[in-house]
């Protein structure tokens, strides 16, 4: 079903409110108003709970020991796939992930090094001849405005990496990762791709095309975690005890992921 403007920004709201620091937020606010309320033991001891509650949860999204290993859990669900010069594909994937304005300070619209990294992957299977065409994927993300689309600004730096024009093919109208998928099927009907995203975001990328007919080839790029989750004590540092706002954004990324693949299971889209 393809979403309608108001129930896209009410998915986007959905998604936002899957955000750990909100809950932070959320308890914080939660704390405040139960102080500024006229006071008694009851209030006082809800009041304290809330506050205890929302500063163990900082410490626990904010913490580099649990924001690592839980996004290595989903950067290691795909190894990178060893593959031999001969082989082919029908086409290459490349998933969009958002474009930077033009505003009074950036000249001209950009990738975002998500959508940059995931392009660059993409050119370089193109370059090893895996396959004839590279299919861009990617639409304006935004509910409520209009902005650049991925997938144009990603085909523009195909082409600076030296792809010619012919053999790439944009799907510029999705929003989501299952409209990247429904679109693409538009394109290509059932065909053998090379999938590239996120090493992150494949998971339940891959899910979503396999659900559509593709027959899938998962190509993770852009990792952001050194090491599996089973090896990342390996290399401790002391500042992996203190809190980190690199840590909350990581922790992030996990949870709005598996939240998602949750979603969409219930959905009926995996």
């Amino acid at each position: 079903m393809e979403l309608t403007p108001f129930l896209f920004g009410v998915y986007k709201l959905v998604k936002y409110g899957l955000y750990p620091l909100n809950w932070v937020l959320l308890l914080m606010t939660l704390t405040t108003l139960l102080l500024l309320s006229p006071m008694h033991h009851r209030r006082l001891q809800w009041a304290r709970i809330s506050s205890v509650s929302a500063l163990i949860l900082l410490l626990t999204i904010s913490s580099p020991l649990v924001a690592r290993p839980l996004l290595s859990s989903l950067e290691a669900w795909y190894p990178v796939p060893s593959l031999t010069q001969g082989q082919r594909f029908d086409a290459i994937v490349v998933l969009g992930g958002g474009v930077l304005e033009q505003g009074t300070l950036r000249p001209i619209a950009d990738l975002t090094p998500l959508s940059r990294n995931r392009t660059t992957c993409g050119v370089d299977l193109y370059q090893q001849g895996f396959a004839d065409k590279l299919v861009l994927s990617g639409g304006n993300g935004y509910a409520f405005k209009d902005a650049p689309k991925d997938a144009p600004e990603m085909k523009r730096w195909a082409k600076r990496l030296g792809v010619s024009d012919h053999a790439i093919v944009t799907e510029e109208e999705s929003r989501t990762t299952y409209e990247n998928a429904t679109g693409t099927k538009q394109l290509l009907g059932s065909a053998s791709i090379l999938l590239v995203s996120s090493a992150s975001h494949l998971p339940r990328a891959a899910a979503l095309f396999t659900k559509q007919g593709f027959q899938v080839t998962p190509v993770p790029c852009d990792f952001v975690i050194q090491n599996r989750p089973e090896d990342s004590w390996r290399q401790l540092d002391p500042f992996d005890f203190l809190p980190s706002d690199r840590a909350i954004e990581h922790t992030t990324w996990a949870v709005t992921e598996w939240a998602g693949m949750a979603i969409y299971w219930l959905a009926g889209k995996l």
